[in-house]
């Protein structure tokens, strides 16, 4: 109820406002149900830009979510997220080398096709790196991870300053975040991406639990836990990848998300998954709000408020685990 009635809210709420009374005409409008007439500009704004919108922050939050959850299950580290791995970094990278160097060659799925491509590459280079040292553990993995994200994070700067001096102004808003790029066209690839994550954690939440215990004790139930490891390392790039190529860099949810969660719905993974995913549709619906309403008519980047809540978080984190 409450990811609905800020569903509601967000549409309703922008640099146009919107009387909920209006945009629940407005629906019944467009599907049908009612023949009360609704101004044009109104049902277009509700119905193509708005609702998109609502239901990209809805996917990527609640993917986010529950990408953060398996991330920190099967490392065993609590600050695990995207971006300590570098999926967000190689698919950030992607999306700047279009927006400033090759440009739009594939029409409005360059940016998707590019970002997905970074971010999918920069797994692959992590496993490859933690397959060519000894033995396979957690902390290799977030080592391989870190180096990664640095590299990626360097070419991408390095692609900003030698490419397109124009187009700084879009490298910055999109490495930031935002769901301006909301279209009907690309929530099908949002869907995938929540589709993926979401089966797949459901389907092996019994696994997850098992890394709760210890790797040991994992390997003494059955657990591959390497293989699950890789596996989950995997479908998380694949949804974070596609992701942040709609969306942008949106930081700390996959970080922050969990934590909540687990308070509400403790450590076992079949109400803590659906958990994240609520909770992270919420954090998102509520952060695209902010940006939207804090410097109207003028949109902030999502990320802005996300970090600045993160940063809060990670602060009465470390605070709460130290006088613990």
């Amino acid at each position: 109820m409450l990811v609905i009635a800020l569903a509601l809210l967000s549409i309703a709420y922008g640099s146009t406002v919107i009387p909920v009374r209006d945009v629940l005409n407005a629906f019944a409008h467009a599907a049908g149900l009612s023949d009360l007439d609704t101004t044009i500009p109104i049902e277009r704004i509700v119905v193509d830009l708005r609702l998109p919108r609502v239901i990209l922050a809805i996917c990527v939050g609640a993917g986010l979510g529950i990408v953060g959850a398996m991330l920190q299950t099967v490392t065993r580290n609590d600050l695990a997220d995207p971006f300590l791995f570098g999926l967000s970094s190689g698919a950030a990278a992607g999306a700047v080398s279009v927006i400033s160097i090759f440009g739009d060659r594939f029409g409005i799925w360059t940016l998707p096709i590019a970002a997905f491509c970074g971010g999918m590459l920069a797994a692959i280079i992590v496993l490859l790196l933690v397959r060519r040292v000894q033995g396979q553990g957690p902390e290799r993995m977030i080592l391989a991870g870190l180096a990664v994200s640095f590299l990626f994070a360097a070419l991408t700067n390095y692609m900003v300053f030698s490419g397109d001096q124009r187009a700084a102004h879009s490298v910055l808003f999109w490495t930031l975040g935002g769901l301006g790029l909301a279209r009907w066209e690309n929530l099908p690839l949002a869907l995938l991406g929540l589709t993926a994550i979401l089966i797949h954690a459901l389907y092996n939440h019994r696994n997850l639990d098992a890394f709760l215990a210890g790797e040991n004790t994992a390997e003494s139930l059955g657990v591959r836990v390497n293989r699950t490891r890789n596996t989950v390392f995997i479908v998380c790039a694949f949804s974070t990848a596609i992701f942040v190529s709609v969306a942008g860099v949106i930081g700390f949810v996959g970080l922050m998300i969990p934590h909540i969660a687990r308070r509400f719905a403790g450590q076992l993974h079949a109400g803590l998954i659906l958990t994240c995913a609520v909770l992270g549709a919420t954090l998102i619906l509520l952060s695209d709000l902010a940006a939207r309403l804090l410097l109207a008519p003028q949109e902030l980047p999502i990320g802005i408020v996300t970090s600045s809540v993160g940063a809060f978080f990670v602060v009465t984190l470390l605070l709460r685990k130290r006088s613990g």
